[in-house]
């Protein structure tokens, strides 16, 4: 029996050209990359990552741990547990495999307890953010959007193709004008407590702008959770605006929750229609079954001792006049962040880095990661900071602090 004709000549196709050798790698293509460096280095805009240890020695003043949860032993174990029963990860997107039992009482739980009628869980704030602007926008849509806001209702913004106008800082006046004479879909876009400097936005205000003009008004309440509020409850509770039908939040675990992830919080037709339509929702894997352990565990906790959020408050009113009265120019937190002016970028880096050195962690923001540009010592002040160690940080940042 005759052979099998190769392919080849079966099909009747000529062999192939063998392929030209790869030409040899160049790093010409990311020359730029030097040039950038050596601008920022010029302006002294360098930033570098600093893994921590797990005992930390210094006085941690820089991170979001608001009511000093991430370490108590009530929301460690429920991460803990939630991992042990639920696995490392949740093993996909949420409308896949990634949905579980817990992420459904987090987010029940989280809507009784801010008083919205829905909420929707996602793998950090900044996801929550993206997808409640994308989602409740299309290219028709206005989009009013404070000058501080946070970087991810920015984003949020450009993503939308909406168009957007920029608004003055917490003016609601000038919200209101932007939205006067457009015809269509818009929504205004604000930080409950703005993150730079920690004052608040002048919600029921933006609310009355918003509704003389048929708009809906969407509150990234991050730095609120926990903070403001009956018991924590948030600047939309404080506001009395939670659960109104015209707005929407934003929250995050990360920081008065002590946890990871974020989540919107508003009608229960919004959330449906967020979970259809929300990309950073839809094409992403689903919060870890730990972080949504200890961010429920948290909110448990914050139910049982209310007093938390005061307290975060009272520390940070403390700071404040302590630094006011030592000269330094602190702006009169409205939550629990407390800003201290710098003269440069490169003093502020200075300060911070002389702060670490006397056992202080203080965080240190400067362009571009401030709309108006002026550099400073960003404060936390946790609500777990006992007298002693509020009178030693004030001490260490006056000490090093830069000749104005």
């Amino acid at each position: 029996m005759p052979h099998d004709p190769a392919p080849s000549l079966l099909y009747d196709t000529p062999p192939a050209t063998p392929a030209a050798p790869p030409r040899p790698a160049s790093g010409a293509a990311f020359d730029w990359i030097d040039t950038a460096r050596a601008e920022r280095r010029r302006a002294g805009l360098v930033r570098t990552l600093r893994p921590r240890p797990a005992d930390s020695p210094l006085l941690d003043l820089a991170s979001n741990d608001y009511l000093g949860l991430a370490r108590h032993p009530e929301v460690v174990h429920g991460a803990a547990e939630a991992a042990y029963r639920w696995g490392a990860g949740a093993t996909g997107s949420r409308l896949v495999t990634g949905s579980t039992e817990l992420h459904a009482q987090l987010e029940c739980a989280l809507a009784e307890f801010c008083g919205f009628e829905a909420a929707l869980v996602l793998s950090s704030g900044y996801a929550a953010n993206l997808a409640a602007v994308t989602a409740l926008t299309d290219r028709g849509t206005l989009v009013v959007s404070d000058a501080g806001n946070h970087a991810s209702l920015i984003d949020g913004c450009r993503l939308s193709r909406a168009r957007t106008e920029v608004a003055p800082h917490a003016d609601p006046e000038a919200v209101r004008a932007a939205l006067t004479g457009h015809d269509g879909r818009a929504l205004a876009v604000t930080d409950s407590v703005f993150s730079v400097d920690g004052d608040a936005a002048p919600l029921p205000a933006l609310a009355d702008a918003c509704r003389s003009r048929g708009a809906a008004l969407l509150v990234d309440d991050a730095h609120g959770l926990g903070v403001l509020g009956d018991g924590g409850r948030g600047a939309l509770r404080a506001a009395g605006l939670a659960g109104d039908a015209d707005v929407v939040t934003t929250v995050t675990l990360s920081k008065s929750l002590g946890s990871q992830g974020g989540a919107v919080l508003g009608p229960a037709r919004v959330i449906e229609h967020l979970v259809n339509t929300a990309r950073s929702f839809i094409f992403d894997t689903g919060l870890a079954p730990a972080a949504v352990g200890g961010a429920l565990a948290a909110l448990r906790l914050l139910e049982r001792e209310p007093q938390r959020a005061a307290r975060a408050r009272e520390v940070a009113r403390e700071l404040h006049t302590r630094l006011t009265a030592a000269g330094l120019a602190a702006v009169r937190p409205d939550a629990a962040v407390v800003s201290v002016r710098a003269p440069s970028p490169e003093a502020a880096v200075r300060w911070a880095a002389d702060c670490r050195a006397a056992g202080l962690v203080a965080g240190c923001f400067r362009p571009p990661s401030v709309p108006d540009g002026i550099s400073r010592l960003r404060l936390t002040a946790r609500g777990d900071l006992t007298g002693d160690q509020i009178a030693a940080a004030v001490g260490t940042i006056v000490a090093t602090a830069p000749p104005a």
